[in-house]
């Protein structure tokens, strides 16, 4: 795994969602029982607590704005400090997994 295919996992993801207004960010996703607003921030928090774990930092929770439409903008900088930790293929690979599967799951 690379960044650049992290990098790809993330730009499809963020296309799919930046266009969405409030509404659509509270509706159920396709997948479980939470809004979709909820599992894109499930998200975020994953790829921080990586962040996090590859800087050998304690990991800390990521607020929750008022606004969902800026999860995408979340998305984004959560997986640029991933990416600056200087994180092995592994871990790539793994935020790559949680991204692909959350905009399955949208």
């Amino acid at each position: 795994m690379s960044a650049a295919e992290l990098d790809k996992a993330v730009t499809l993801l963020v296309r799919q969602v930046v266009h969405w207004q409030q509404p659509r960010w509270a509706a159920v996703a396709t997948a479980g029982n939470a809004s979709r607003a909820d599992l894109v921030h499930r998200l975020v928090q994953e790829v921080a607590n990586l962040a996090a774990d590859a800087e050998g930092e304690p990991r800390r929770t990521v607020p929750r704005l008022d606004n969902d439409l800026a999860l995408p903008d979340q998305v984004r900088v959560v997986v640029a400090d991933l990416l600056a930790a200087g994180v092995d293929d592994e871990v790539l690979a793994r935020a790559a997994a949680e991204v692909t599967a959350t905009r399955s799951a949208l």
